[in-house]
């Protein structure tokens, strides 16, 4: 496999750009038909992207993280699912970032300059929360490791080369090993049956006695116990799908009643276009979506200054921009989403068009984790100057 080399932040913009360009012409059908997007997942490959976060000193465009959102922003204005399939890569890349030993980089940077992508099978479905997780990481005699669980939700597994399996290794610590896709004992089951996002394959890995050499395991508790960035790119990876939504939808709407939605016959107009009730709530969503990208502007700024003199202050700022970045877009992109049928009229809602697609992916995407808990850490920071958890979801 080989992937073209970006060179700067630009040409990363250029590129995303172009390839949201593209993705967006077959989204309605892909969702439609549930057609899977394995050349679409091949052009993001073969674009260079995936790589944009390897550090320059081994060959990377090392994008500042407000890039790194706009890509993702850009790409959900065209297709969500597709946005949503590499969030689980750039996570699991900082995780190499920051853990991994110099080998371990060396390697994998090479891996991801040539094109290959990370999946992720990291939740579990029936256990007591979101954080108890439950596969078992046994280490054997002569230091390698053995995987045995079953995870759920996890995305981009289907169109991995390498799947970063979370566990629980022999000391009760949460570790991260890397397993390729075609590893004995590893099954990945296309099960995924979402209301919406419905071509990211979010389906169920089986570990079934996983064999795991050592050097592909990170230590990944050692993540939380100083002050950290890993929440905070996460989280505001999902702003920017969330984001990328609401404009997305928002542009559909205004194409629809542009040039296909009938006047309401009070209104004395010719077009649907002018009617002044039409363009007033035209206006109110857009300011909705100005302000999330805004804050998503902001959150990623705040995040790149805290990445470049990291303490528990800049990392609590960090943590606090995204969460009000994630809170605005979540609620941005199911308002937007639900009101295209409201400005576009009755037409807009038959399936042939699948334009619901838009309320359908908002509605499964904000469901990552709840945006009340978001504001009760911006509640908390400003009465009491509580700093937010370092549990990695915010």
């Amino acid at each position: 496999m080989t992937a073209h080399l970006i060179a700067d932040d630009a040409e990363a913009l250029t590129v995303a750009a172009a390839l949201a360009e593209e993705f967006r012409a077959g989204a309605a059908a892909r969702d439609a038909g549930r057609g899977l997007p394995y050349e679409e997942v091949a052009r993001l490959s073969a674009s260079g992207l995936l790589a944009v976060t390897v550090p320059a000193e081994h060959g990377g465009a090392d994008v500042r993280h407000e890039t790194l959102a706009e890509i993702f922003r850009l790409l959900a204005t065209a297709d969500a699912s597709i946005a949503q399939i590499p969030q689980s890569h750039f996570v699991y890349v900082n995780v190499i970032r920051r853990q991994g030993t110099e080998e371990q980089r060396k390697f994998f940077y090479a891996e991801l300059l040539a094109g290959r992508r990370l999946g992720n099978a990291q939740s579990e479905a029936g256990t007591k929360h979101v954080q108890d997780i439950r596969t078992r990481l046994e280490r054997r005699p002569d230091g390698s490791y053995v995987l045995d669980g079953v995870k759920h939700y996890a995305t981009g597994a289907l169109f991995a080369d390498w799947i970063p399996v979370l566990a629980r290794a022999g000391d009760d610590l949460l570790h991260v090993a890397l397993v390729p896709r075609d590893a004995p004992g590893l099954t990945v089951i296309d099960d995924w049956d979402g209301m919406g996002q419905r071509t990211t394959a979010s389906g169920t890995v089986r570990l079934e006695a996983v064999p795991v050499p050592a050097d592909r395991v990170f230590p990944h508790h050692l993540t939380f116990e100083g002050p950290q960035l890993h929440g905070a790119v996460a989280q505001l990876l999902h702003a920017a799908i969330d984001t990328g939504i609401a404009r997305g939808a928002l542009a559909e709407a205004a194409e629809f009643v542009r040039t296909r939605s009938r006047p309401w016959f009070e209104s004395g107009f010719e077009t649907a276009g002018e009617d002044p009730l039409l363009i007033q709530r035209f206006g109110e969503l857009d300011l909705s979506v100005r302000a999330s990208e805004a804050l998503l502007r902001e959150a990623a700024r705040t995040v790149d200054a805290a990445a470049a003199r990291l303490t528990d202050d800049s990392a609590a700022e960090a943590s606090l921009a995204v969460a009000a970045a994630k809170a605005h877009a979540a609620a941005a992109a199911v308002e937007v989403a639900g009101a295209l049928f409201e400005v576009a009229g009755t037409r807009s809602a038959l399936a042939s068009l699948n334009l619901h697609r838009h309320w359908r992916d908002a509605r499964t995407h904000t469901l990552h984790d709840p945006a009340r808990w978001k504001i009760q850490h911006l509640g908390r920071h400003v009465l009491h100057g509580t700093r937010p958890p370092r549990h990695g979801l915010l």
